[in-house]
């Protein structure tokens, strides 16, 4: 019995959501979290265009990968550099 190739795709794709969402909970590094929760998100708009799904997918591509992620990234960035001086006053 073979697995349709579509199938064994999606399956691979939905993996990788797992893998990259585990490793945004697991790992110590809030930047690689952040890193892997988008790549996570971008698994999940690959997989919806594999399922014929193509406005779904712009829409987690553009907001839940690329929007998010930035706005993550920005405020961590943000933050680090309210600790940083906060560290240098005392």
């Amino acid at each position: 019995m073979s697995i349709p190739v579509l199938t064994l795709l999606t399956i691979i794709l939905c993996i990788g959501i797992l893998v990259g969402g585990l490793l945004a909970v697991l790992l110590d590094s809030m930047l690689s979290a952040v890193i892997s929760a988008g790549l996570a998100s971008l698994f999940a708009s690959v997989v919806y265009v594999v399922l014929a799904a193509p406005d779904v997918a712009m829409t987690e591509a553009s907001i839940g990968s690329g929007l998010t992620t930035m706005i993550f990234l920005y405020a961590i960035r943000k933050t680090q550099n309210k600790n940083a001086s906060s560290v240098e006053e005392k």
